[in-house]
């Protein structure tokens, strides 16, 4: 063995290991009980001493039994003896349209190879075709959590035959014909079962933490109320957490009342317990924003006057929500749970609800517009194009509504739009009426979303908007110009991209005080901007693709909240001086700026700068010189710097990188790209 390929083995041995060691095992639970034995059955289903041929196990259970917490301990056990391993959390929530099936293939190939980057999937047959091809020779281990339909594992799994030898497919689900159509045959499918009556006693003590003594009696009571189902126990643990005996026996009298002592009637309690906003939220999460990031709820939500920090924290601790990668999730059964709280009072009046989330709902209320009608919200995310009668003056006299959002939704009638003095949240992408408002004046409007809506002008009527905070009208492409804003001095958020026709934004921008993030990527025909940058508060300005915007507005005062500015692909030639003033600045984008000479020395001055992208600038020839050798802050030159991309540059010299403070280091996360 030569030197060379002596030194590829030891870096193909290294990049192995590193892949290895970036695999992590998951969380299991928060007090993992009565799991050891199953995993101990499921590994010897899997008979992972075999590397003859793929083996597929399923598990079966009803919901809350503990099937996704068994996969995820099973997984720990085991995901290190493959060569790639992935588990697909959710798949029933994940899988609703053939887009979301193309995300969860690009997921398991990224996982399963081992990529730093994913693969990016152009349809769901294509990436079948992918899958059989990378993985049909690697050992794998995937895990499918909770399957409900056959296009599910027609995408992701089909065959034993897409994957290498040894390897073993775990699928979850309550269905047990999902299993049956797979051909995994009744000794390989394992039925989850409730707990023992000493497990579920362990449990709920340690979600009660029974640190003090409780009659036995009552503590009797409360197992035989979850009767071994790990997700009421946790609930009702979290709710009798810490309390008195006088607590529980009014807790467990309550349930005793219910007409059917079941699972839903124990998660009910914890809803019960909570106060009105709580409530709300609650509500509002289990009939509409379930998957949904915790920041968008928390707007919408806020808009509402509900005061969210406080209360998504007492949802998890009461166990009725949980946050996973930022998103709020929640159990089926009690999301279930919360949907018959709203119907359960009017179960075939939808006028007589808090809350329409379902198609038929929505168009029976839409189509007429009586005077009594309690909706407080309507939230309809069509999976297709679908076309609703809605009538000319439903939303006027739904003088309740707060939150009105609308996906796919077509209205065949033309006129305008009226919407209710009340309302909070307007989100209707590709609407295609104009909006006007309550003849009364003020409306209390806090966030509205048109993007790809056929509008020509932003409404005259934004004058009455004066709470506004979030705007997108985002690839609306008729949209030519940016009326006076002033009139909505609350605005934290402006997006504008890809509105390809607009040729102007109105100088009120830079004087919104509290505007935070400001986005026209993709306005191509751009090339009013504003004249000074003054809102202190922006963090995020992005203009990617002006490719009409010649010139960068002056910045007369230090702005200390701006943390990331791209001007990719517009016309610049040069920046201005006082671009000294972000101070605070971590990210510079001027990449595609085919006019972009060379940049002022104040440049030296942005100490915070991590990234500077100055890829295929081909006018830019050099970096300027260091006009105040006195200054210390030219000294230093751009000391935070982590990377810096030259690729496609016309540089003549390099006496910039000569400073060696101001140059990339080579170490661990900094580059230098030519």
């Amino acid at each position: 063995m030569t030197k060379v390929d002596e030194s590829k083995l030891i870096q193909d041995i290294v990049k192995r290991i590193s892949c290895q060691l970036d695999r992590t095992p998951m969380h299991v639970a928060k007090h993992p009980v009565g799991i050891e034995s199953p995993v101990v059955m499921l590994k010897s289903m899997l008979n992972l001493e075999s590397n003859d041929h793929v083996v597929m196990v399923g598990l079966w259970g009803r919901g809350g039994i503990g099937k996704t917490t068994l996969a995820k301990a099973l997984y720990n056990s085991t995901f290190r003896q493959f060569e790639g391993s992935c588990f697909l959390a959710n798949v029933r929530e994940m899988s609703k349209g053939c887009k979301d099936l193309v995300t969860l293939q690009e997921i398991l190939l990224k996982d399963t190879l081992l990529l730093k980057q994913g693969l990016e999937v152009s349809s769901v047959d294509k990436g079948i075709e992918i899958i059989r091809h990378r993985l049909c020779r690697k050992k794998v281990l995937l895990i499918l959590d909770d399957v409900d339909d056959r296009r599910q594992l027609n995408a992701l799994a089909e065959e034993g035959k897409w994957f290498g030898n040894g390897s073993r497919i775990i699928i979850t689900t309550r269905d047990r014909h999902v299993l049956t159509y797979q051909g995994i045959h009744q000794d390989r499918v394992y039925e989850v079962e409730a707990l023992k009556d000493s497990q579920a006693f362990e449990l709920l003590s340690k979600h009660a933490s029974l640190t003090h003594r409780i009659r036995i009696d009552l503590v009797n009571r409360a197992l035989n109320y979850a009767k071994g189902l790990p997700l009421a126990l946790e609930v009702l643990g979290s709710l009798l957490c810490c309390k008195t005996e006088a607590v529980w026996e009014s807790t467990l009298k309550k349930l005793s009342r219910s007409p059917t002592e079941n699972i839903n009637n124990v998660l009910k309690i914890s809803y019960e317990g909570l106060d009105v906003n709580e409530k709300e939220i609650f509500l509002d999460i289990a009939c509409f924003f379930r998957g949904w990031t915790r920041q968008d709820t928390a707007n919408v939500l806020k808009s509402c006057d509900l005061e969210t920090t406080a209360g998504f924290e007492i949802l998890v601790e009461r166990s009725l929500i949980r946050i996973e990668f930022d998103r709020l999730e929640m159990h089926d059964l009690i999301q279930l749970m919360g949907k018959d709280i709203v119907n359960q009072k009017w179960p075939d009046d939808p006028i007589r609800r808090s809350r329409l989330w379902l198609y038929d709902d929505v168009d029976e209320v839409l189509s007429n517009d009586k005077e009594d009608c309690a909706v407080k919200a309507i939230v309809l995310k069509l999976p297709e194009w679908t076309e609703m009668c809605i009538h000319p003056d439903a939303f006027k006299k739904m003088r309740r509504l707060r939150v009105l959002i609308l996906y796919n939704v077509q209205n065949s009638f033309q006129g305008p739009l009226c919407l209710p003095k009340e309302l909070r949240w307007f989100e209707w992408p590709r609407c295609a009426r104009q909006i006007t408002g309550d003849s009364s004046g003020s409306m209390k409007l806090v966030g509205i979303d048109m993007s790809e809506a056929s509008i020509t002008v932003v409404p005259e009527l934004f004058k009455d908007f004066q709470q506004l905070k979030y705007i997108n009208f985002s690839y609306c492409e008729s949209l030519i110009r940016i009326p006076d804003l002033s009139c909505a001095p609350h605005l934290e958020a402006l997006v504008l991209s890809y509105c390809k026709n607009m040729v102007e934004a109105h100088e009120s921008i830079a004087y919104l005080e509290k505007l935070q993030l400001l986005t026209l990527a993709g306005c191509s025909q751009l090339g009013v901007f504003l004249n000074v940058l003054k809102t202190k508060r922006l963090r995020h300005l992005n203009l990617t693709n002006c490719k009409n915007l010649k010139r960068f507005p002056d910045i007369p005062h230090k702005l200390e909240s701006l943390t990331l500015l791209s001007l990719e692909g517009t016309a610049i030639k040069e920046l201005p001086a006082s671009i000294e003033n972000l101070v605070s600045l971590e990210k510079l984008s001027l990449s595609v700026c085919k006019n972009l000479v060379s940049l002022p020395s104040s440049i030296y001055k942005l100490c915070n700068i991590k990234e500077l992208e100055l890829q295929d600038c081909t006018s830019f020839i050099g970096f300027p010189k260091y006009d105040d050798p006195a200054d210390p802050s030219m000294k230093i030159g751009l000391s935070s710097l982590k990377f810096l991309d030259l690729g496609g540059s016309s540089l003549t010299e390099l006496e910039f990188l000569e400073n060696h403070s101001c140059c990339p280091k080579q170490d661990a996360g900094q580059s230098l790209c030519f």
